[in-house]
């Protein structure tokens, strides 16, 4: 008799392998944490938002290290935006 081995691990995800699909989200910035004004859009209600450009990804993200360029000043949505939470897990499944 033979037993079928699953393999059940789940790829851990750190700062080597993120794909900052967080990057792609809307950000609300809702406290001052000193986020450069170019940086910076309005809603249509007047609110504060992370600027995006035209592909979707924040314009404080480093395209060739997929790093955030203002890390020490970005949003406290992002610094709340756990790597490896359910919701960055969730978000990951979304755009793969």
């Amino acid at each position: 008799m033979k037993i079928e081995i699953k393999d059940i691990t789940t790829e851990t995800v750190s700062c080597s392998n993120c794909q900052a699909c967080c990057c792609r989200l809307e950000v609300m910035i809702i406290s001052d944490t000193g986020v450069p004004k170019k940086y910076i859009a309005f809603d249509k209600w007047g609110g504060e938002t992370m600027l995006r450009l035209s592909d979707g990804w924040c314009s404080a993200l480093d395209r060739e290290s997929m790093m955030c360029t203002i890390y020490e000043n970005r949003p406290w949505i992002c610094r709340e935006f756990e790597m490896g939470s359910y919701e960055c897990v969730t978000q990951r499944a979304e755009v793969s």
